[in-house]
C-alpha cells in the first residue's frame, strides 16, 4: 500500500506539480491543500503518514498548522518549506516539533529525497522498538532502556549515543557491524566528522567494558566493527 502524504501549498501551480511528481515518482498518494484550514480540516479526516507544509498560507500559516497536527499527532513527520534565508523560519519549525525544512525555490528531487529519508527513520524507530533492550556481556548487564551498563553492582550511565551504539554491536554479537550501518542508523549520515564523533564514543564504550577480558570490540579493516563475547 502507498504511503499517503498531506501537501498543504497555496501556489495551485507549484502543488500540482508537486502531487503529479510524488504521486508519478515517489508512488506516494498525496492529497493537495490549498490553505491551512483545508489542510487542517483534511488532516481531521484521514489518516497520513507525512506532512508537508508551506509556511506561508492564506487563512492559516504552516507553523499554526503544524502546530495543531503535532498535538493531535505527536509523531508523523512533518517537513516545512520555509522561505529562502530565513534562519527564524528554520529555527520555528525545529521548535514547533518540525522534522525537517527545505527552503524554496528547491529541487523536487531534493523533496522527493527528504521525505524518503524520514520515513525509512520512522521505520527503522519503529523497528528498533521491536527488538530486545537488554544484553549479557560476559559479566555486564546492558540495558537500553535505562541506558545502563551494570557489573557487581556497580552501575555506569551512557549518553544516547553511546547506547544506540553499544545496542547495535549487542545485536550483532561476534558478527561484523559495519561503520556505514552504524552512522546511517544513528547519525543517519556517514561523512568523515560524525565517523571521528563514532571513534570517540567506541573508545568510552571499550573503557567501560575492559575489566572484563572476555569481551572486546575490535577494528574489522576496510569494513567496522565486531563485539566478541568468548
Amino acid at each position: 500500500m502507498n504511503k499517503k502524504l498531506l501537501l498543504a501549498e497555496d501556489d495551485p501551480n507549484l502543488g500540482m506539480l508537486l502531487q503529479d511528481y510524488l504521486q508519478l515518482k515517489g508512488k506516494f498518494d498525496v492529497v493537495l491543500s490549498k490553505d491551512g484550514d483545508e489542510g487542517l480540516r483534511a488532516f481531521t479526516k484521514e489518516q497520513f503518514d507525512l506532512v508537508i507544509l508551506d509556511v506561508m498560507m492564506p487563512k492559516k500559516d504552516g507553523f499554526t498548522l503544524g502546530k495543531e497536527i503535532r498535538k493531535m499527532n505527536p509523531e508523523i513527520p512533518i517537513i516545512f518549506a520555509t522561505a529562502k534565508g530565513m534562519m527564524e523560519d528554520k529555527a520555528a519549525a525545529f521548535n514547533l516539533g518540525g522534522d525537517d525544512y527545505i527552503t524554496k525555490p528547491f529541487r523536487i528531487e531534493e523533496l522527493l529525497l527528504r521525505i524518503n529519508a524520514l520515513l525509512k527513520r520512522v521505520a527503522n524507530q519503529d523497528k528498533k522498538e521491536e527488538e530486545p533492550t537488554r544484553f549479557k556481556i560476559g559479566r555486564y548487564n546492558f540495558d537500553f532502556s535505562t541506558q545502563q551498563i551494570s557489573s557487581d553492582g556497580s552501575h555506569q550511565k551512557l549518553s544516547t549515543k553511546e547506547a544506540e551504539l553499544l545496542r547495535l554491536l549487542c545485536l550483532k554479537q561476534n558478527s561484523v557491524l559495519t561503520r556505514e550501518e552504524a552512522l546511517l542508523n544513528i547519525w543517519h549520515d556517514d561523512n568523515y566528522f560524525n565517523g571521528r564523533s563514532m571513534d570517540v564514543f567506541l573508545s568510552k564504550i571499550r573503557k567501560y567494558l575492559k575489566d572484563d577480558p572476555s569481551v572486546e570490540i575490535i577494528n574489522v579493516h576496510g569494513k567496522g566493527y565486531k563485539l566478541l563475547v568468548s
